[in-house]
Order: C-alpha cells, then structure tokens, then sequence
C-alpha cells in the first residue's frame, strides 16, 4: 500500500483516480480548492496545487502524487494556473520527498496524422486553453528534471457515461473516435503509480 496525493480530486477524473487508489488499498490525500464545494466528497482537504508551499505541505510522507486539478470558463486564467501548477508541483513536489507525478493532460497536444498538434487545427474558442495546457507541459519538460513524471491524456475523447473496464490500449497520434471512461482513465493513471513505465514523455491512452 502506497500514500498517494491527489490533487483535483473534486473534478471527474479526479474522483475516480480516488476512487481507483481506495479500491487497490492505497491510503490518499483527496486535495481541493475549497472543500465546501463538494460535500459528497469524503475525506477531502483544502489546498491550492499553484502553491508550492502547500504543495509541499500536503505531499510530506506521500510516496506519489497525481494532478488532475483544471480550470476553465468565465474568470479564470488557464495560463497562469497550468504554468503555476507544473511549477508548484517541480518545485514542492521534491521538497516533500515525493519523487513520482501523475499528471491528467490534454489529448489536443497529440499530433495527428500530418505530424502537426490536433489543437493546431482545432477550434479557435478552445485554442487559449489548450496553449495553456501545452505550457504546463513545456514547464514539466524544461524545469522537471528532478521529478519522475509522466503526463497522461486520453488519445482521443473521453466516454462520459462508460464505465470500467479495467483495460486500456497505448496510442501515439490523437483520434477523437477513440474513447475511455474516466473509471479506465483511473486505471491507467494507478497503473502508472504502482508500475511506473513511462518517464518524462506524454502517455496517451484509449
């Protein structure tokens, strides 16, 4: 049995990479924003993933740490929480002790067939987001080196309303007809806690 932290633990895929760590008997820290927001959440706790130093204070005595925490829509600054997320995390992560990050990523990084990112050809409406995960990325990438990472989004789209299966496929390019349910998603994120195989690359999964 492991400690796991996991930060986003409010959102979908958040929920269920909880849910996935209690059922194979790891002990976790449930991390989000403001814990009144999600009263059907059990055992959660208060923390702001931009912050290093809460960063650091919730990940002492944990042996791996998964961020699923995002922000999006009217009032938010998707830039600024991706980059001030990936450096918290960099920074706070190593300091805590905590050596391995799971991190929920974006599909639209992938490239498609003609070698080029799917957000390149995306719509434009979602373009400020998807640049704000690429950043995230790049600072991962570029300050990470003392973190074993690994950044995981689903090749294509997730299957809202599937359940689990317990399998998953590994792909390289992004496809929007293929599929994953948040509970498979969780799978391969523990998968990756448990079995760590992918280092500092972007692990796309369907």
């Amino acid at each position: 049995m492991s400690k796991i932290v996991i930060f986003g633990a409010g959102g979908r895929a958040g929920r269920q990479a909880v849910a996935e760590a209690r059922r194979r008997g790891h002990e976790v820290t449930a991390v989000v924003r403001d814990p009144s927001r999600y009263p059907g959440l059990a055992e959660v706790v208060a923390g702001d993933v931009t912050n290093a130093a809460d960063v650091v204070a919730l990940s002492a005595g944990h042996d791996a740490a998964i961020n699923a925490a995002a922000v999006y829509g009217e009032g938010t600054d998707p830039d600024a929480f991706f980059t001030g997320a990936a450096r918290a995390l960099v920074t706070g992560l190593p300091q805590a002790g905590v050596g391995r990050l799971v991190a929920v990523g974006l599909s639209a990084l992938l490239p498609t067939a003609d070698g080029t990112r799917a957000l390149d050809s995306g719509p434009a409406e979602f373009r400020p987001f998807c640049l704000a995960h690429a950043a995230g990325l790049e600072v991962l990438r570029a300050e990470g080196a003392g973190l074993d990472w690994v950044y995981v989004s689903p090749v294509g789209d997730f299957d809202h309303e599937g359940d689990r299966s317990g399998r998953y496929e590994i792909g390289e390019r992004f496809d929007f007809s293929a599929k994953i349910s948040y509970a498979d998603f969780a799978v391969a994120l523990l998968d990756e806690i448990e079995n760590p195989r992918h280092l500092r690359v972007h692990l796309a999964v369907a």
